[in-house]
């Protein structure tokens, strides 16, 4: 059932009435500064709320108290818009998007636009539709954008589910459906391909937002036909350059600072010292886990950091608020504090540090001092959600190892190389010794493989990985695995991997890091492989675990985990790993593991 708030055409009547003092507002907060994103300035004003909406912002709202009317002191505090996360996946923290709720509301987090491509992988267009019904039952407002690439790249993996141009015209209809997900498959709609064009243009005609996703240096002609296609946004950028290239071909440009992805500073510079008008910028994560959600924060964390990074605090918050708003079509129904919007308003005592101490969402406080208020309900997930992992059979060490080529005492092979905090992984070699016909990883070069878990066949597929400083016998595995979802397995050891593996299929899916043949963690993720619905601190309790636990295998690596979970993405360059075999993304094929020279 959707936690409804009616439409500003439907309670105008009141508003009106409670702005000219002829009905008492349910809300009043006086005593404040209100910061106006709408004109960048700060004002001495009050604030009166009724209906779950904004009824009147000046300098005196005694008009609108009435008996019953709940009285706010700010005591000299800031008064800001409710945060906005222009791009997310919920997936990402491991959780439902009920706890996902829960755990960001009191960072002061009021709206998200996210897009559900993972568990679209593994449970097609129905599990979109429970994400999407369980993003309306939520006090706070969740936008679901309908993902378009499931696969992300055709004929490079296989998905457990395929969605169509007729799944993405149908989800234009639900209600909660604010446009479609990251178009990640850029070089079909360069290429014209008519399932991106159709499911780009199905959303269009429902006048709804393309997200973008161009994961490509190449700026050029390719990037031009890309944005003539329809994508609106793209979060990929890395550079200044990126984002000069977004913002004048009129996309906005979304800046992330996720758990792992630390693109902000590297392209804030656009505004701050180029000079840029700031309203094509906004604020996102992309991706957080469930242990920077508890640990670290939110989109409070974005704002704080894009601060830092030298950025004036109104224009900050701009573009975690109006600036995502007016992106989706939603300026005039959230963003900022102005009559008629939706009451997300949030109290702090500190525009640069910004402590989030009253949370206030759709005319209701929400959390107080980090603490949530309010019940986030659950969608009673089905038992067919709960059981996605499919292996075929128990793994023994002898499906992890890599034949050599007949009479070979070493090979040259193709090595996945880790990037620290950044998505792009490079793509290198490395000579390997071979032992009994079998190839064996050294130093800190060892093995990866692919676990086939949607159609129990049984297959894995091998590789090499380097970068996360793996040392002794380890293995950690993951049914967490952007964006096909199977199983990845890294591991210095081959029977370690086949138990790290045979364990996931135990419990039903999550990630789980073993060392000397003991498991040292396990985050169950029952839902689809891919979330839990226990709370957000239980979760980022077995996360920080996990995380540990990493670190006592020799990992060095900055939320590593996630480095971990997109080495299946096979969208991003330069060497991914698929359920069809090494993936070479600069040229979008399969590739061979060996060197030919081998």
């Amino acid at each position: 059932m959707e936690n409804h708030i009616k439409s500003w055409a439907d309670v105008a009547p009141h508003l009106v009435a409670v702005a000219a003092g002829r009905s008492p507002a349910d809300m009043v907060i006086r005593g404040g500064k209100l910061v106006n994103v709408q004109t960048r300035e700060l004002l001495d004003w009050q604030v009166a709320i009724a209906a779950g909406r904004f009824a009147y912002i000046g300098p005196d709202a005694s008009h609108c108290i009435g008996p019953d009317t709940e009285v706010i002191e700010a005591d000299g505090r800031y008064l800001i818009p409710g945060l906005c996360d222009g791009h997310m996946h919920i997936e990402s923290g491991m959780l439902t998007p009920a706890e996902f709720a829960a755990a960001v509301i009191p960072h002061g987090t009021t709206t998200m636009f996210t897009d559900p491509h993972e568990i679209a992988n593994v449970l097609g267009l129905r599990g979109v539709r429970m994400m999407h019904d369980e993003a309306l039952m939520q006090p706070v407002n969740i936008f679901t954008q309908m993902p378009s690439c499931a696969p992300s790249a055709p004929g490079l993996e296989t998905t457990g589910f395929e969605i169509s141009a007729d799944d993405v015209a149908q989800a234009m209809a639900w209600p909660g459906i604010i446009g479609l997900g990251e178009m990640m498959n850029f070089p079909g709609v360069v290429n014209g391909d008519p399932q991106m064009l159709a499911e780009m243009a199905a959303t269009m005609r429902a006048g709804k937002t393309v997200g973008g996703h161009y994961a490509s240096p190449d700026k050029g002609v390719a990037f031009s036909a890309y944005v003539a296609g329809g994508a609106a946004d793209d979060h990929e950028g890395t550079a200044e350059a990126d984002a000069l290239a977004r913002t004048r071909n009129g996309m906005r440009s979304m800046m992330r600072l996720g758990s792992a992805w630390y693109d902000v500073e590297s392209q804030i510079t656009a505004v701050t010292q180029k000079g840029l008008d700031p309203r094509n910028f906004i604020l996102c994560t992309d991706d957080c886990h469930s242990g920077t959600l508890v640990n670290d924060g939110h989109m409070n964390r974005v704002v704080r950091h894009a601060i830092a990074c030298g950025c004036d605090p109104l224009i900050a918050l701009q573009m975690a608020t109006i600036n995502t708003a007016t992106h989706f079509g939603l300026e005039r129904e959230l963003g900022s504090i102005t009559p008629g919007r939706r009451a997300d308003v949030i109290l702090t005592s500190d525009l640069v540090t910004l402590p989030i101490e009253h949370v206030i969402a759709r005319g209701k406080t929400v959390a107080l001092n980090g603490k949530i208020t309010v019940d986030c309900p659950h969608y009673d997930w089905p038992d067919d959600a709960r059981q996605t992992v499919r292996m075929g059979k128990l793994l023994d060490h002898a499906d992890f190892a890599v034949p050599a080529p007949k009479g070979a005492n070493s090979v040259v092979a193709k090595v996945i190389g880790v990037v620290e905090n950044q998505a792009p992984t490079e793509a290198l070699t490395a000579e390997l010794p071979v032992v009994d016909g079998v190839v064996e990883g050294q130093g800190d070069t060892y093995q990866i493989a692919l676990v086939e878990r949607h159609r129990a066949t049984g297959k894995v597929v091998n590789g090499f990985v380097s970068g996360f400083g793996y040392r002794g016998r380890m293995a950690i595995a993951s049914t967490v695995a952007h964006d096909s979802h199977h199983m990845i397995v890294v591991g210095t050891d081959r029977a370690l991997m086949a138990k790290a593996a045979n364990r996931l299929g135990e419990v039903g899916g999550g990630v789980t890091v073993w060392k000397d043949d003991a498991e040292l963690a396990l985050v169950a993720l029952p839902i689809a492989g891919l979330m839990s619905d226990s709370p957000a601190a239980e979760v980022a309790a077995s996360a920080d675990a996990m995380v540990a636990a990493m670190a006592a295998c020799g990992c060095t690596l900055n939320n590593a985990y996630m480095q971990h979970s997109l080495l299946a993405l096979v969208v991003i360059p330069a060497l991914r790993i698929s359920d069809l075999g090494l993936v070479d993304v600069t040229k979008f094929e399969i590739t061979d593991l060996f060197e030919e020279n081998t």
